[in-house]
């Protein structure tokens, strides 16, 4: 049996630093930008952590 194939659309979102932490960028910052505070656009410009219900399921498909 061959090695599982990475998703790569999962690669093109997540990123793996090398203590094995999985960031990913915030969603919500493409549209409808008027109505939302600075301050919640600049949050939302910064990455956070998978969260830990899904961190099991994203380590399997990259």
């Amino acid at each position: 049996m061959g090695k599982q194939k990475t998703k790569r659309g999962w690669k093109k979102r997540v990123k793996k630093k090398k203590s094995g932490i999985i960031t990913r960028m915030r969603a919500g910052k493409s549209h409808l930008l008027s109505s939302k505070s600075k301050r919640r656009k600049r949050r939302l410009r910064q990455s956070t952590r998978v969260s830990k219900a899904d961190r099991k399921r994203v380590k399997g498909l990259l």
